[in-house]
C-alpha cells in the first residue's frame, strides 16, 4: 500500500525493546513512518505537541500517567488525534475506559503483524478497529453497572486485604459507610464475598494492584 504522504506515528510504550520492535516493523511499510517514541504518558503528550503525528499507538499501562489518561490529555488539546491502544491487557473495564477516553481502536499485543497493520490503517482513515478477541468483552461490559469513584477506592483497599475499620480510617469515613459501599460493590459485581470481589475486579480490569 502506497500513499503520497506516510502515516506519521508516535509509539508509546514503557519498554524500549517493544518500541524498537514496533518501529522496525512499521518503518518497512511504504505508507508508515515512526517519527517519535515515548516511554510514559507525560512524555507522550509532550511528544505529540512537538511532532504532531497522524496516529498514536498507545500502551495501556504506563508509569505515572496511564495510557487512558494520556489519551484523554492528547485529545483535550488535539481533538482530531487518532489513537490506537496496543496492550497485553484485555480486561473488559480497561478496554471500555480506553474507548470511552477517545481511543479509536484497541488491539492486543498478541495480534499478528498483518492485523496490526490493518488496525493502524483503519484508525488512520477514521474508522474504529477492535481486536476480534476483545469485541465480546465490550458486549459483555454493556450489561454491567459502573462503580462510583468512592466504591472503586473502597474496592482497591478491600482487594489489598484491609478490613472495614482500616478502610474507614484511610478514607476518613465511618465504618458503617464502608460496609454500605462494600455491599454496593458486591451487588454491582454480582459476587458474594470480598475474595470474589477482588478476583472479579482484577480479572475484568476494574482495578489493578500495581
Amino acid at each position: 500500500m502506497q500513499t503520497s504522504k506516510p502515516i506519521r506515528i508516535l509509539i508509546v510504550d514503557d519498554h524500549f525493546m517493544v518500541r524498537m520492535g514496533l518501529s522496525a516493523s512499521l518503518n518497512v511499510e511504504d505508507d508508515m513512518q515512526v517519527v517519535v517514541e515515548a516511554g510514559s504518558g507525560e512524555s507522550a503528550v509532550e511528544a505529540y505537541r512537538k511532532q504532531a503525528p497522524l496516529l498514536v499507538i498507545m500502551d495501556l499501562r504506563l508509569p505515572g500517567m496511564s495510557g487512558t489518561d494520556a489519551t484523554t490529555a492528547i485529545l483535550r488539546e488535539f481533538p482530531d488525534a487518532r489513537i490506537l491502544m496496543l496492550s497485553t491487557h484485555s480486561g473488559e473495564e480497561e478496554v471500555y475506559r480506553a474507548l470511552q477516553a477517545g481511543a479509536r481502536g484497541y488491539v492486543l499485543k498478541s495480534v499478528v503483524r498483518e492485523e496490526l497493520l490493518r488496525a493502524i490503517r483503519e484508525v488512520w482513515q477514521g474508522r474504529p478497529y477492535i481486536d476480534p478477541a476483545v469485541a465480546p468483552l465490550l458486549a459483555k461490559r454493556e450489561g454491567h453497572r459502573s462503580l462510583t469513584t468512592r466504591e472503586l477506592e473502597v474496592l482497591r483497599l478491600v482487594a489489598k486485604g484491609l478490613g472495614n475499620k482500616e478502610v474507614a480510617a484511610i478514607l476518613n469515613i465511618a465504618e458503617v459507610t464502608v460496609k454500605l459501599h462494600v455491599s454496593h460493590v458486591f451487588d454491582k459485581l454480582d459476587v458474594k464475598d470480598r475474595t470474589e470481589a477482588a478476583t472479579a475486579a482484577l480479572q475484568r480490569g476494574i482495578i489493578t494492584l500495581d
